[in-house]
């Protein structure tokens, strides 16, 4: 088989980037994190909130036609993640798919890949994945060391929007852009690491939907120089039982369960 893999490492550096996102009507920073945590379902109904599986489809656009694919992303209280997703190559001259999967267990993280081999998530990225929280960091960020500042606003689309800038104690800072009007997040920008250098990713959501009293993003679509992912999920499920095991290092976990 022959195609190009120069670019595929990139793939999952743009599913697990930190998201954190909000708004609001306020002069405070602090002000700004509660209407975005008010409008998201509250503190009460976030903090029920133990574990998530979220199901789709992702599309990720190559000059030479786009790849797609299932795509599963499971998290569990406090920062556990997994992304697995299964691309059909046919676009790239291939009858096989290639299966690639992005976990991180709280402390260390790993990259799966059928074609390619498994790497150990180092440096940036490593430190990115560090600083998410489940389900989101904006809720308890002063003890997870995270400044948050409120930037003047910006007009992006002809529509002004709200600015925080969430910086960590390492790894990269966010910026988040809100919606003025509903609290919720429109868009993220941050640098993220890739085998050919950092760049800055913009990541977008929408299609909010609210699932067990939570305001859920079922659009997300993340981009840099390199290429777009554009992630449409069907299913987002909370509270299920998640084996730690499924986040561990140490073996692949079960794909589209």
């Amino acid at each position: 088989m022959i195609m190009r893999r120069r670019s595929l490492p990139v793939l999952l550096s743009l599913l697990l980037v930190p998201t954190v996102a909000g708004s609001a009507r306020v002069q405070t920073a602090d002000e700004v994190v509660e209407k975005h945590i008010a409008a998201l379902g509250g503190r009460a109904a976030i903090g029920k909130l133990t574990s998530r599986r979220a199901t789709g489809t992702v599309t990720i656009a190559t000059p030479a036609g786009d790849l797609s694919g299932p795509i599963e992303i499971t998290a569990k209280v406090p920062n556990k993640t997994r992304a697995v997703m299964e691309l059909d190559l046919t676009a790239l001259g291939a009858a096989d798919k290639m299966v690639v999967e992005q976990k991180f267990d709280g402390t260390a993280g790993w990259t799966l890949n059928s074609l390619q081999g498994d790497t150990p998530i180092t440096g940036n990225q490593l430190e990115n994945m560090k600083n998410g929280r489940f389900p989101t960091s904006l809720v308890d960020y002063k003890a997870a060391g995270i400044k948050v500042e409120l930037l003047p606003r910006e007009t992006i689309d002809g529509k002004s929007l709200i600015v925080l800038l969430a910086a960590p104690k390492t790894g990269s800072a966010v910026r988040m852009y809100l919606d003025p009007e509903t609290y919720l997040g429109v868009r993220t920008v941050t640098t993220i690491s890739t085998p050919t250098g950092d760049v800055e990713q913009v990541s977008a959501f929408s299609d909010y939907r609210t699932v067990d009293g939570v305001k859920v993003a079922f659009n997300v679509q993340n981009s840099n120089s390199q290429q777009t992912m554009t992630i449409k999920l069907d299913k987002v499920e909370h509270n299920m039982p998640l084996d730690d095991a499924l986040f561990s290092v140490k073996a692949p976990g079960p794909i589209y369960r």
